[in-house]
């Protein structure tokens, strides 16, 4: 009686990535890729329609990042097992990663070896970290939590979908076409940024742009 195949869905907006983690994990036997998507709102999609039993995903990526896709895709199908697999370690994010169910955080310069033992820790209920970020969440423990900046404390005050519309609003997407992607009014969408600008206590878009870049969740386009 054969074993079924560990289920694999590769979520980044970089091309290049995903093609080069499909080819180190399919050279692993028992891996099998389920799927790719190119923004958090995609991998979302695919997970309900594939149930994968890990997903390796990007922070930074459009229309909805990493952190709040790992919220949606927990809900959707708890079983799914998340990685995180980032250019860099968003520290703020960290703990808020875990708390939510993911099974692992590693940078990008990562070996593929990492990756296959991040797959297989999760597989078994463990949670994989880089040396870096393990590091971190120790001091950060060891510190009783490292404080957050009063800003990075005014954005956890904001709503899952108030965030939804904050990345899409940072990414320079209009009123109509963050109402068409989420499926609300345009007047909701108004109200949202309205209610943002003012827990963020900014007083321009720029402001608000800007404090997404210093979070990680927006990439400058070349």
């Amino acid at each position: 009686m054969s074993i079924a195949a560990t289920t694999i869905l590769l979520a980044d907006d970089h091309t290049i990535v995903r093609q080069g983690l499909a080819k180190v994990l399919e050279a692993e036997p028992g891996f099998q890729i389920a799927g790719e998507a190119k923004d958090g709102r995609e991998a979302i999609g695919m997970v309900e329609q594939t149930r994968p039993d890990i997903v390796i995903m990007d922070i930074a990526m459009p229309l909805l990042n990493g952190v709040e896709a790992t919220r949606q895709i927990k809900k959707v199908n708890p079983a799914t097992k998340v990685i995180i697999l980032s250019m860099h370690s968003q520290r703020r994010f960290i703990s808020e990663l875990l708390s939510l169910g993911a099974s692992g955080y590693l940078i990008k310069d990562s070996s593929g070896t990492d990756v296959v033992l991040a797959i297989k820790a999760a597989l078994k209920g463990d949670t994989y970290l880089s040396p870096s970020i393990s590091r971190q969440v120790i001091e950060d423990y060891v510190s009783l939590k490292r404080p957050r900046s009063s800003r990075e404390e005014l954005y956890g005050q904001l709503s899952n979908r108030e965030r939804e519309v904050f990345q899409m609003i940072a990414e320079g997407r209009s009123t109509r076409e963050i109402a068409d992607v989420l499926c609300i009014s345009a007047s909701t969408v108004k109200t949202h940024r309205s209610n943002i600008m003012e827990k963020l206590q900014m007083e321009s878009v720029f402001q608000l742009v800007h404090f997404a870049f210093e979070l990680g969740l927006v990439e400058v386009q070349s």
